[in-house]
């Protein structure tokens, strides 16, 4: 199945409390389960105005559409082609 990272511009994310992010989470999770087990949420990425997220999922119209449905920004969504990490050099 497909691997995706997901691009959210959501100003000062960085400083969103625990309560904001497990309210972030748990919409996120509702409507993952009302879309059924095709798409998945690997683990997301906080940084200062963004979050990076990593899905797996048939199509990049469907993360598209999880994002509809939770009122969450996709600014990029991208399809990992390949991986690579320190290991790749050897």
């Amino acid at each position: 199945m497909p691997k995706f990272v997901i691009e959210r511009k959501i100003p000062d994310a960085g400083k969103l409390t625990p309560e904001e992010l497990q309210g972030i989470s748990r919409k996120s999770r509702e409507v993952l389960e009302s879309m059924g087990p095709t798409i998945q949420w690997v683990e997301s990425y906080v940084t200062d105005d963004k979050i990076y997220c990593v899905y797996v999922a048939p199509s990049a119209e469907m993360i598209r559409e999880h994002a509809r449905r939770g009122g969450f920004p996709a600014d990029s969504v991208q399809q990992v082609r390949t991986t690579i990490d320190p290991t790749t050099a050897e």
